[in-house]
């Protein structure tokens, strides 16, 4: 981005950024009530599988530029009722997990593609979870955009020089084609992004690619559900009869988007796939009661989505912090 290369001022920073990435408010400061933290891990358990929510940080959105087939009035509004007011913060969460000899990571966050103080955060949680990012081995990225794979890289080097990103081959073959920018309605950004990051790793031998409905490995599985990018992917992961789901990019707004699942945003490359698939999977969580990770919910992104309604609406899981494991008495 060619910000990159200019010395500004951080307001003038995100005013030009802006111009190009329309979901980032352009007003630096903070939203009311909005404190800004450190790196943040939180730890919960499917099954046997203990999985840790890691901040990659937070960015304020414009949600008046961010969101379409919507009005101001309508989004305003709908943010009211949830308490917030445009901009909102907007969480960037990576979740890890370990399986067996493997080290897994859902998402990279935004590493060094978004400007300073704007995400970046993940190698800061991975150390507070005592964590280094040599010991990762597998990474399932949810589609190929800049927040969740800008993190491989770092410093100009692979962030994470061991591990084998998973992705499904339609984003790969998307963005690698620069063509295919007018099909995007945003612009080369993200292809630039590509190109900066997830490249790479292809050209080094690190990527596999899958299609269609693929068990990576015993207890996790792959599925496909193009529309906010063409390769998009969930993976579920399964472990003594219980099981998650990572999401990726189906919903960027809870207070919008839970309840009006037909709302889309700028960044949907087909707009109308995308909201068909939030409203199939909302329904289908709903249902099933199915534990889900989200990128973009407030951290740490995880819980159940229950009907509400004619919409939806968010059920985060529990937070627990103490030492003593007896019930008390």
């Amino acid at each position: 981005m060619p910000f990159k290369q200019i010395a500004v001022s951080l307001l003038t920073l995100a005013a030009t950024w802006q111009l190009s990435t329309p979901s980032f408010a352009a007003d630096q400061s903070v939203p009311p009530g909005v404190e800004l933290q450190g790196a943040n891990t939180y730890a919960f358990r499917v099954g046997d599988i203990r999985i840790t929510a890691l901040s990659d940080g937070t960015v304020p959105q414009d949600l008046h530029q961010l969101l379409r087939d919507t009005t101001n009035q309508k989004t305003d509004a709908l943010l009211e009722k949830g308490f917030l007011a445009n901009p909102v913060e907007a969480s960037i969460n990576v979740f890890m997990f370990k399986l067996g000899d493997r080290l897994f990571l859902v998402d990279t966050g935004s590493g060094d593609l978004f400007p300073a103080g704007f995400g970046g955060k993940l190698l800061q949680s991975l150390a507070a979870a005592g964590v280094r990012p040599e010991q990762v081995t597998d990474i399932l990225l949810t589609h190929a955009h800049d927040d969740h794979m800008g993190g491989l890289i770092h410093n100009g080097a692979l962030a994470f020089p061991n591990a084998t990103v998973h992705v499904d081959k339609a984003d790969v073959e998307f963005f690698q084609d620069r063509s295919n920018a007018a099909k995007a309605h945003y612009g080369m950004n993200y292809f630039d992004d590509y190109a900066a990051s997830l490249k790479h790793y292809v050209d080094a031998g690190k990527v596999q690619t899958f299609e269609g409905t693929t068990v990576l490995v015993p207890g996790i599985t792959a599925t496909v559900h193009p529309g906010h990018t063409p390769g998009s992917a969930f993976y579920t992961v399964e472990s003594q009869g219980q099981r998650i789901i990572f999401v990726g990019d189906i919903i960027h707004v809870g207070a919008v988007q839970f309840p009006e699942p037909t709302i889309t945003i700028t960044y949907d490359v087909d707009t109308k796939r995308a909201a068909q698939v939030r409203r199939a999977a909302f329904s289908a969580f709903a249902h099933d009661g199915t534990l889900i990770a989200i990128p973009h919910i407030p951290f740490p992104g995880v819980g159940h989505i229950r009907t509400a309604g004619t919409g939806y609406e968010w059920a985060p899981i529990v937070y627990g912090n103490r030492d003593i494991t007896k019930r008390w008495q």
